[in-house]
């Protein structure tokens, strides 16, 4: 008897040695977005690199494929577009100290950021014929966003800001806003 319970106090002993060793790693590690990170998009169909230049910064590189909306006051109708855009973004993550201190997750740039970002958009793959393609263009904006990944390396992902749109007939103010689902892939 005397010795089963001398086993479980060392037991609970190195338990809880390892334990703190754990917490005090972790309270130690630094606090940091992965150095090169690659997602699939499934909610619009598209692939993601994100690149860590240090703890806080990434350059965030998108090819998918796009909804737009358009309405025309001239035919009183709306029409929906597909098109293929890339997206650029330099991102800095600015709560990954936060999270971490209430043991929340940051692993996979689970963190809030702001980014300043350039979409390139392709001509539209379908087309209403009452008034035409939706014409390449691209959109500069300033963002504001977050990411999180959770277990099983699921990906959620919100971004939203203003925007400015260029083509080749007008320049116009535009909300910009993205919200994806997909996976990280790799290690």
């Amino acid at each position: 008897m005397i010795i089963k319970s001398m086993k479980i106090n060392y037991l609970f002993l190195i338990l809880s040695f390892l334990f703190i060793n754990a917490v005090q790693a972790q309270d130690n590690a630094p606090v940091s977005v992965e150095k090169n990170q690659f997602k699939v998009n499934m909610l619009f169909p598209g692939f993601v690199y994100e690149h860590g230049f240090d703890a806080k910064n990434t350059l965030y590189s998108e090819a998918s494929l796009g909804i737009g909306y358009r309405y025309s006051s001239y035919y009183d109708e709306s029409s929906w577009y597909i098109l293929p855009t890339i997206n650029e973004q330099f991102r800095h993550y600015y709560n990954l100290e936060k999270r971490a201190s209430k043991g929340k997750r940051t692993a996979r740039n689970s963190g809030n950021f702001v980014a300043a970002s350039v979409y390139y958009n392709f001509k539209s793959l379908n087309t209403n014929e009452k008034y035409g393609n939706y014409d390449p263009s691209f959109t500069l904006a300033a963002l504001w966003g977050f990411q999180r990944t959770y277990k099983g390396r699921f990906n959620l992902e919100v971004h939203l800001g203003p925007g400015v749109n260029f083509d080749k007939y007008d320049t116009e103010f535009v909300p910009v806003s993205s919200f994806t689902l997909g996976w990280v892939i790799g290690k």
